[in-house]
């Protein structure tokens, strides 16, 4: 368990199930082959459709003995049309009511991005928002009313920069306990990961692995990378495994997604192998500031957001 730290608050278990590209029909055994294996942590999304299969498959789990509810850490999103206040909490319920749950552990803004809300992925400019038009902290205080009205434990954001998050910070009555964003050691982000442990922000780890889709053009695969590769030959372990042990001793959570139960197992095992010293630096000199999720497609021409704005390290570096 990783203790989200200068909060006082609950702790998160460092490892969980990523379910962000898990199809339906998929997700909910993967979800119960986690459960079985020991995983206490399953990270959702409303706007990843599969809610409905999952809480199915917690459900299940709960009504077989298998875990108790208060073993469980779940986290889901609100999406990008729903960051008027009214609609939050309506979004928090429907996530609530397909994932058989009373509350969530851990709600998180999924973007710093709007849409109207009757757009559910823009396709041309006037349908998104403004963060002038519609600021965070007005999104982040209907949060703050969920945790008063024990809908959730906690709140968080997802792919916010140091810039949004500082600016959230010195506004928020309830702090952010959680940024979700994208880690692995070609985008390492050690200013983000420094300003989050100075903050009291438990930064979590999405694609820690990478990502499948990009991984096909072998300059960009860290599973083939030959630092990556020498490790795992030392350890008598898996790519994977050296991947999500850096994550977790540089002190993030991560949620690696998997539907096949060898790698779930895999994965799993990852909290007990301890990289040295030596080979920890080894990894950090392999960063490359490379983003597999750019988030591109919110910035169109005629858009209100740019690329730019996104991250604190914008550019991509080539492997």
């Amino acid at each position: 368990m990783t203790d989200c730290p200068k909060n006082g608050l609950a702790s998160i278990p460092e490892i969980g199930l990523g379910t962000w590209k898990a199809k339906r029909g998929e997700v909910g055994t993967a979800v119960s082959t986690a459960l079985d294996i020991g995983y206490r942590h399953i990270d959702c999304a409303s706007i990843y459709n599969n809610e409905r299969e999952i809480g199915a498959a917690i459900s299940q789990a709960i009504d077989d003995n298998t875990i108790k509810r208060e073993q469980l850490w779940v986290s889901s999103k609100l999406w990008n049309n729903a960051h008027a206040a009214k609609h939050v909490r309506p979004a928090l319920e429907r996530s609530l009511k397909n994932l058989q749950l009373d509350h969530l552990d851990l709600y998180l803004i999924h973007w710093p991005v709007a849409f109207r809300a009757d757009i559910t992925f823009p396709k041309q400019p006037d349908q998104f928002i403004s963060l002038e038009d519609l600021p965070i902290i007005e999104t982040w205080r209907a949060m703050e009313k969920m945790v008063r009205k024990g809908l959730c434990r906690h709140i968080g954001v997802s792919n916010f920069n140091i810039r949004l998050l500082k600016e959230l910070q010195a506004q928020a009555t309830i702090q952010p306990i959680i940024n979700q964003i994208e880690l692995h050691p070609f985008l390492q982000q050690p200013k983000m990961v420094r300003h989050c442990q100075k903050t009291g922000v438990q930064l979590t780890a999405y694609s820690p692995l990478g990502s499948g889709q990009r991984q096909q053009v072998d300059k960009y695969n860290l599973f083939t990378h030959r630092p990556i590769l020498s490790l795992a030959t030392k350890y008598q372990c898996s790519p994977a495994q050296i991947l999500l042990a850096w994550s977790l001793q540089r002190g993030t959570v991560v949620i690696p997604k998997s539907i096949r139960p060898t790698r779930l197992k895999e994965n799993f095992q990852a909290t007990d192998l301890h990289l040295d010293k030596a080979d920890m630096e080894t990894i950090s000199r392999i960063d490359r500031g490379y983003r597999f999720l750019d988030g591109a497609f919110f910035a169109p021409p005629g858009s209100p957001y740019s690329v730019n704005d996104f991250w604190d390290d914008h550019e991509k570096v080539d492997v």
